[in-house]
């Protein structure tokens, strides 16, 4: 795969509509082509503890910060025509999906492809787990601001070009 969209959510709470900051990087002929970061005022407006203590991000952080559509609406035409890859996709489909419900946005059907899936293929049991940054290391990756969306983001795609 040498043209797709990697991409990484944070969520503020335990809603998959909750998305607080995303990471986009874009890939065309297996090169990094763009990318994009933005964080989100996210809904519902609400914050765990064990949220922020994964990704460090408040109500602080994004009372200012655009909802979610108008972060899409600079999202989409960078991403158009492309597939969507994630690390453990199912939850970042599922929290597409889901903010695209909340704020009654006609969704795409956008085609995930996920590099955990494919890095337990890949590794099988040559790993000690498949976390991103385990699979980024054996990528060749260094991962060292996980959880930062974007961070994320380059990490997938840098795993995505090897595996996928």
């Amino acid at each position: 795969m040498k043209d797709f969209a990697a991409i990484d959510f944070e969520t503020a709470n335990e809603c998959p509509s909750s998305v607080c900051s995303v990471g986009v990087v874009v890939v065309r002929d297996g090169e990094v082509a763009d990318s994009f970061y933005s964080l989100i005022h996210p809904e519902p407006e609400y914050y765990q503890w064990f949220c922020r203590q994964v990704h460090g991000l408040g109500p602080e952080d994004t009372e200012d910060a655009p909802v979610f559509p108008r972060v899409w609406e600079k999202i989409a035409p960078r991403i158009e025509g492309l597939p969507l890859v994630a690390h453990n996709s199912r939850f970042d489909e599922g929290c597409l999906k889901a903010v695209f419900q909340v704020y009654r946005m006609d969704y795409p059907d956008y085609k995930f492809y996920d590099t955990l899936a494919a890095s337990r293929r890949h590794f099988r049991k040559t790993l000690p787990n498949h976390q991103l940054q385990t699979v980024a290391a054996a990528c060749g990756y260094d991962l060292t601001r996980h959880h930062h969306a974007l961070a994320d983001a380059e990490a997938c795609a840098r795993i995505a070009l090897q595996l996928l």
